[in-house]
């Protein structure tokens, strides 16, 4: 019995002594291999290294010793002179500690942490793989909303506290509420945030309806027809809005993006347009944003008051539109006239003529180019001009007349003058007739043959008196002549009997008689 409890206590002596003697090896450890924190916290890294004593009888020492995210195992960059975290690095570095603090974590800190130190031995490099993985997050406020209610949860990618227990605030004001979720009625400028408890500086961030929503045209210069033209819309929310466009005057959706894109914009789509920002717990509308489309003149409308048939010496007004952008100059012309006559929608004419009728155009200009329509002014004589001019009719007429008569007078002397020698005329027996009337026509040549011809009464003379119903009558009619030569005239003819004279004969019942010109 002795022997065995000699023998055990040796044996255990025996590698206590062995133990104490093995040279550490080269080694890191990390405690824990993996950290989830918050952002806005403090996270401490726990870490410890070894390294043997002596090599070949050479004692280690440690040299260099940092802590890398960047570059690779032979060439580190030193978190201490990584401008990420300039200032919020703490090494606690001892002989075999090699603890790291990272201060204010942002999302961006997540990565792979890895310790590596340096001694004087050949070689006598070493880096501690794998390394610890940080996975640095917010908390967040999640949103689900109903017809009736609106739920709010707080939770984050990872849990730095089992069980955890959350504190609720609306505008910086602590709420009543310590669960993860909670259900809320929201009003306009309600922001609802959330932290874990004891950590109540780490909140989330705060959730809103969006605000502070624009609608803003992002194509610079001046808009025409068939270019692309963008309009953006942008809001301040949380949870992220959605997006809708609208023009004004038209309730009907025309996009639901957050940018509305004109691929190749046309005339017709100028006007005003809104956007709508929305999320669970709202929304907002924009105030309008203008997009105007320049064009060149459409062909002009054109109009004339008074319409149809126009009298001389009206007031009349020619009109003229033009659908253009930027807005049209107007200038009439008259066909065939190269002067303007007017400028401005409207011409005026006060007391039109009725030389003034003809074909009017209206030119509508802008920078973007011109267009011309035509209208026609149908200007008719007012009524003394048609008087006048219906009795121009008769008096040339007339005139006809008296060509016709001197024509034939001329005929009929050619013909009398050849009778043969010694003949006379005889007396001829004329028949009665109810009235006899002589016209001696003057014409406006230098020839002074005479023509009488008989003109039968009206009617109402024949039941005039029988003394009236046997007078003879003359009349005079001149034309193209002055009165003074028509008197001087008359008198030669009642001196001097004309050889070539034309003798007419009217016959008066009951009754022969011979009449001869004045003057035989």
């Amino acid at each position: 019995m002795s022997f065995s409890a000699a023998a055990t206590g040796f044996v255990a002596l025996f590698l206590s002594m062995t133990v104490g003697q093995v040279e550490p090896d080269w080694s890191v450890k990390y405690d824990p291999s993996q950290i989830c924190a918050l952002t806005g916290s403090t996270v401490k890294i726990k870490c410890s290294y070894t390294y043997p004593y002596k090599i070949h009888g050479i004692t280690t020492k440690v040299k260099t010793r940092l802590w890398f995210t960047k570059g690779n195992n032979q060439v580190p960059v030193d978190l201490k002179k990584d401008s990420d975290y300039n200032g919020r690095i703490i090494y606690n570095f001892t002989d075999n500690s090699c603890n790291l603090t990272i201060k204010d974590l942002n999302l961006r800190d997540s990565a792979e942490y890895k310790f590596r130190f340096v001694t004087n031995q050949p070689d006598g490099a070493f880096t501690g793989l794998p390394g610890v993985i940080l996975t640095v997050t917010d908390l967040r406020v999640q949103v689900r909303r109903s017809e009736m209610q609106t739920e709010l949860k707080c939770e984050s990618s990872c849990d730095p506290i089992k069980p955890p227990s959350y504190v609720w605030f609306n505008k910086e004001k602590k709420m009543e509420e310590q669960t993860s979720s909670i259900l809320v009625s929201v009003r306009d400028g309600d922001r609802f945030s959330c932290s874990v408890k004891g950590h109540e500086d780490l909140r989330s961030r705060p959730v809103y309806a969006p605000t502070f929503t624009s609608a803003n045209l992002m194509t610079s210069g001046q808009i025409t027809e068939g270019r692309s033209v963008t309009l953006s819309c942008s809001s301040d929310a949380n949870p992220e809005a959605n997006y809708t466009w609208r023009k004004k005057n038209n309730q009907s959706i025309v996009s639901e993006d957050q940018q509305f894109v004109f691929w190749s914009i046309l005339s017709s789509d100028s006007g005003l347009y809104y956007c709508t920002a929305q999320n669970q717990l709202g929304e907002e509308t924009s105030g309008p944003v203008s997009v105007q489309v320049t064009y060149g003149p459409r062909p002009p409308s054109v109009s004339v008051t008074p319409s149809g048939e126009i009298m001389e010496g009206s007031l009349v007004t020619l009109s003229c539109s033009s659908d253009a952008n930027p807005e049209a100059n107007y200038t009439w012309y008259k066909e065939g006239e190269e002067a303007p006559k007017a400028s401005g929608q409207n011409f005026t004419i006060t007391n039109i003529m009725f030389k003034q009728r003809g074909n009017y155009y209206c030119e509508a200009q802008n920078s973007r180019g011109r267009c011309n329509s035509t209208v026609t002014v149908n200007v008719v004589l007012a009524p003394r001009n048609q008087v006048a001019a219906a009795a121009a009719v008769p008096a040339v007429f007339l005139i006809l007349i008296c060509l016709f008569l001197w024509i034939l007078k001329t005929k009929v002397w050619k013909q009398q003058s050849r009778p043969a020698a010694g003949q006379v005329p005889s007396e001829q027996v004329i028949p009665a007739e109810d009235d006899v009337a002589y016209s001696v026509v003057h014409f406006a040549t230098k020839q002074e043959e005479l023509v009488y011809s008989n003109i039968n009464p009206t009617q109402s003379k024949r039941h005039k008196k029988r003394k009236e119903e046997e007078m003879v009558e003359y009349a005079s009619v001149n034309c193209g002549r002055t009165r003074t030569a028509a008197r001087t005239e008359s008198a030669q003819q009642d001196s001097v009997e004309d050889p070539a004279a034309l003798y007419s004969s009217v016959n008066k019942p009951g009754r022969n008689i011979r009449e001869t010109p004045s003057g035989l």
